[in-house]
């Protein structure tokens, strides 16, 4: 009986500290969609660049603290930058920017390749250690990627629902036409909500890279995760992105440490397909924020 109340609280621990990631990989997803109405398919490799922006900042000697400031700028300023050069001018056809951003994507990860080849790459440890709860050991970097993906949330939805520029991203992702009746520049907007969405990348990246390693085609899983995510809690939903995260983050957990490590990835796929034959909006619908 101890035996299974350990394996337990294990399994809802680790779930717990991990699922909270997998929520700010997600937001940064939907918060695209939800405001702008297209699907930005190069997010798999702003989290990828996050990580690499990390990677050669610790080449650099830039310790921890250029580390994390790389991983957050850059995918940032990529992401603003792919907007204003590709994707405003494309807004109009949501299908077009599908396409040239998984080709971004693509052009991204070759580019990799191409300087660091296919090799895994460590990246500077962000916290060293480790804590016990109910008998099992977790990495300290677990707890803090767990306090500060929230911490990152909460701001969010104060960001959203208690600043004029929040309102204004939800004004735009309700009504383009609305909000600029009341005056609100959706490209303006938009161009904030890929800012945001790309430091929500990059600071996933750096988690991942540091708690796992970084490579070319890491961000390839975290797309197909994001996506699932997404569908699951109903595209443009923060809340929804939210909830859809931990519902698949317990039942990758719970997969692995109770079946086999080998079905990881099956879990988002499984959910993803029974959501969309049952609940094809997603628990949450098409709503963006509450």
């Amino acid at each position: 009986m101890a035996s299974i109340l350990s394996v337990a609280l294990t399994i809802i621990v680790q779930a717990a500290m991990i699922s909270a990631l997998y929520a700010l990989i997600a937001i940064g997803f939907t918060l695209i969609f939800g405001v702008g109405g297209v699907l930005n398919l190069a997010h798999g490799a702003t989290i990828t660049m996050g990580a690499f922006s990390a990677y050669y900042a610790g080449q650099f000697g830039l310790g921890i603290p250029g580390a994390v400031l790389a991983s957050v700028t850059i995918p940032a300023l990529f992401a603003g930058l792919l907007y204003l050069g590709m994707v405003k001018r494309l807004e109009e056809e949501p299908i077009m920017v599908m396409i040239t951003t998984l080709v971004v994507s693509v052009v991204i990860e070759q580019a990799i390749v191409v300087f660091e080849g296919t090799t895994s790459r460590s990246l500077p440890r962000l916290i060293e250690g480790q804590f016990h709860i109910a008998g099992s050991t977790f990495q300290n970097l677990l707890g803090v990627m767990f306090v500060v993906s929230w911490i990152i949330i909460g701001l969010l939805f104060l960001f959203v629902n208690y600043t004029k520029t929040g309102k204004g991203i939800l004004a735009v992702s309700m009504s383009h036409k609305g909000a600029s009746l009341v005056g609100i520049k959706s490209s303006r907007i938009n161009l904030i909500t890929w800012i945001i969405a790309g430091a929500f990348a990059g600071i996933a990246g750096l988690f991942l890279g540091s708690w796992l390693t970084a490579d070319f085609a890491m961000g390839q899983a975290q797309l197909v995760l994001s996506f699932s995510i997404v569908v699951v809690g109903g595209i443009g939903s923060i809340r929804g992105s939210v909830i859809g995260a931990y519902l698949i983050g317990f039942l990758e957990i719970a997969t692995t440490n109770l079946i086999s490590s080998s079905l990881q990835g099956l879990a988002p796929l499984v959910v993803l397909v029974v959501v969309l034959l049952v609940k094809p909006e997603g628990l949450f619908g098409r709503e963006f924020a509450e």
